[in-house]
């Protein structure tokens, strides 16, 4: 009987790792480091300005990836892709697409779990241009070329409680592809919330 008590919290102390790795937190800044990426997509053409607006996804504001989730792009087969970012933003360039990069689109999907409601700042930057959808509401939109700089567009959003779907699409025409986001009270960065990579 000792032996079988011994062997079941054996079992449970290899299961509890696993379970952690559900959810994950903000960095010590409030970057979210853990996404679900999707990318490159060609673009059709050389503009970003346009190829922002269009719909990569055939419904891409109520798109709830898993990792690992199939789907078809243009005619190419591409996968959902669990991506912890090692610094601050995403490098869509180097961890997806090193030997290209360029004239490119991605989208990157993170779950953010609230405890409570509360009224916060969108801070997020992208290279080049750029959208965001807060739980099927775009809330963002840049349509000219730049360089990556944190929070160089502040939103006021709104976190219900529970979960909310976070998503991204950043397109490329040449050199850096990359984006940041975190949530803001007024200066201070939101590190009170969870990360996860699987839609409740």
């Amino acid at each position: 009987m000792k032996r079988l008590i011994l062997v079941v919290i054996a079992l449970g102390c290899l299961v509890l790792p696993a379970r952690a790795q559900d959810t994950f937190m903000p960095d010590a800044e409030g970057f979210i480091r853990n996404w679900l990426v999707l990318a490159p997509i060609a673009l059709a053409g050389q503009s970003g300005a346009d190829e922002i607006h269009y719909d990569f996804l055939n419904g891409e504001t109520n798109i709830r990836p898993k990792p690992d989730t199939q789907v078809t792009v243009r005619g190419k087969a591409m996968t959902w892709k669990a991506h912890r970012a090692p610094t601050y933003f995403i490098d869509f360039r180097e961890s997806f697409d090193p030997a290209g990069g360029e004239y490119v689109a991605g989208y990157a999907v993170a779950y953010v779990i609230a405890e409570a409601p509360m009224n916060v700042t969108l801070a997020l930057g992208t290279n080049d241009q750029g959208k965001a959808w807060l739980n099927g509401k775009e809330v963002f939109k840049f349509e000219e070329t730049r360089v990556l700089e944190k929070d160089a567009d502040r939103v006021p959003v709104s976190l219900v409680q529970g979960q909310n779907v976070l998503m991204l699409k950043v397109i490329n025409e040449i050199n850096s592809w990359q984006a940041c986001a975190r949530f803001l009270r007024g200066d201070v960065p939101v590190t009170n919330v969870k990360i996860s990579l699987t839609p409740q």
